[in-house]
């Protein structure tokens, strides 16, 4: 196989681990950031996504003479947005090698960069102290220039997989908007790393890269449950060419046209939850509440009954932590594989594949739902034992749901005073507070449509299992407490059915 060397600054298409091909620019990693030992490795930032990663040098490609190759195998919205953002980079880069013709700048001959060779061990050694880091608004002049010299004719991708090496993962930029392109990027990153205790380990895997071009894994996946969220995720599981079977546990509860829409899409149905565990390799659950999630699994017809040694578990309800350690129980004794999972977002986000999955349990199970989670969501996070992702879900949406109650309130004070609500909207989202979820909800508010993207009575529940997480850990909720009445209170006015922003409906009654 020939050997490529590259150099900082150069293009490439980079392979980690079972993603597809992706376009990144090798660049210096943070100086307190080391590579892996016993590994020929660069440092890659994707382009598209800012994620940055350790890549092999076996699975690195030079990126003109493979353009072609992997349009061809890559089709994908988020891939082409990748792809576009290198053309306009390389825009920039050449635009900004003719501004220095032809001002004549020669402030003295320019070192020439060092070859990254496959032996070298350290990046950073390398770099010319009085370099900065590059990014995309800080081009090297000279990188348009020899992109396409080197040549890869003889790569074949290396498919060992790397899931077992911490510093394979993706690293994370930091999500600041204050953050100047500038700034030393070991400031921007927020470097994921595993902890070896594996009770309080945080990993997180970002699939913007790949979500919309993604090589489906060949297990059978099944899932129980096709309400608000749980349609969503199934079709996009069908999209990216997953192989499902699904069942819902309120037959009438989805419309006939929905059911065959699935089938449709290639989905097979089930006839229980227990015929579906058994058929599968991996089976979902997305239910509405505790008490469902049990009667799911060990109710007539339940999981258990389909359970056997290896069949893995996936709930991804959001429940409290006491009810995930029951399930986790009764699942691993009949020896198969749990993993809770729930998801942050709505309707709409499941709808487009966004949401924002917290695991928890078997980081194997984990692992095998790579594929899954990056067709259903934006970004999945592992953290670490069974209990942990429903802890910190019900914190979330005990926060969304405390905010929701808040906003309604305001609005309805303005009105109270005699202010416009319109004006009180276009004020609050001009300032620190503004984003689509305000503007979204208090514009349905002011147009009377609670149509539901996240049920009230949900949010309500949400708020009475942290509230009781609370209580059990001793640490007071008062706002969560407060607004949980105000939930009540729409509960009682028959908006349990309605979306959270109707919660505004408890104020005016």
């Amino acid at each position: 196989m020939a050997t490529v060397h590259l150099r900082i600054g150069d293009l490439v298409w980079g392979k980690l681990g079972r993603y597809p091909p992706w376009p990144g620019k090798v660049v210096s990693p943070p100086k307190d950031l080391k590579k892996p030992r016993g590994k020929k490795c660069h440092f890659v930032k994707f382009f598209g996504t800012e994620d940055h990663a350790w890549i092999k040098v076996e699975q690195l490609k030079p990126y003109h003479p493979h353009k072609e190759e992997m349009i061809k195998i890559n089709k994908g919205k988020r891939f082409q947005q990748a792809v576009d953002a290198v053309e306009e980079y390389l825009k920039k880069a050449k635009s900004k090698d003719q501004n220095s013709e032809g001002k004549g700048e020669s402030k003295g001959k320019k070192k020439p960069l060092k070859i990254l060779d496959e032996d070298d061990e350290d990046l950073s050694a390398l770099k010319d102290p009085s370099e900065k880091d590059l990014t995309d608004s800080d081009p090297e002049p000279s990188t348009a220039e020899r992109l396409g010299s080197a040549s890869g004719s003889a790569f074949q991708w290396d498919s060992s997989p790397v899931k077992d090496d911490p510093h394979f993962h993706h690293f994370l930029l930091s999500q600041s908007d204050k953050a100047s392109s500038m700034e030393p990027i070991s400031k921007r990153l927020k470097i994921v790393e595993e902890d070896t205790t594996g009770s309080t380990s945080i990993q997180a895997a970002d699939s913007t890269a790949i979500n919309g071009s993604i090589t489906p894994t060949d297990k059978r996946i099944g899932f129980l449950g096709l309400g608000l969220m749980g349609s969503g995720i199934v079709s996009n599981l069908l999209k990216m060419g997953h192989v499902v079977t699904v069942w819902n546990r309120t037959a009438e509860k989805v419309p006939s046209t929905k059911c065959d829409l699935f089938i449709q899409e290639g989905a097979r149905l089930g006839r229980t939850p227990a015929e579906v565990v058994s058929m599968c390799d991996i089976t979902f659950s997305c239910v509405s509440d505790p008490k469902a999630a049990r009667d799911l699994v060990m109710g007539p017809s339940g999981v258990l009954q389909g359970i056997r040694p290896g069949k893995c578990y996936v709930e991804m309800s959001t429940v409290d932590p006491e009810t995930i350690t029951e399930l986790s129980q009764v699942i691993t004794s009949r020896g198969g594989r749990f993993l809770e999972a729930p998801v942050a977002g709505s309707q709409q986000l499941s709808n487009d594949g966004m949401l924002v999955i917290l695991a928890a349990g078997d980081r194997t199970v984990y692992e095998d739902c790579s594929s899954c989670f990056m067709a259903m969501g934006k970004t999945s996070f592992f953290l670490g034992e069974a209990g942990n992702a429903a802890r910190m879900m019900l914190i979330l949406n005990m926060v969304q749901g405390s905010f929701m109650a808040t906003i309604a309130e305001g609005l309805t004070l303005a009105q109270a005073t005699g202010q416009s609500q319109q004006t009180f909207l276009d004020i609050l989202c001009q300032g620190q507070m503004a984003s689509t979820f305000v503007d979204q909800k208090c514009q349905n508010i002011l147009q009377g449509n609670f149509k539901p993207d996240y049920y009230l009575k949900h949010i309500q529940k949400d708020l009475r299992l942290a509230i009781s997480m609370g209580d059990n850990a001793n640490h007071p909720t008062p706002m969560a407490a407060a607004a949980n009445e105000v939930y009540k209170r729409a509960k009682a006015l028959d908006q349990s059915d309605n979306d959270i922003s109707a919660v505004y409906r408890a104020y005016i009654h």
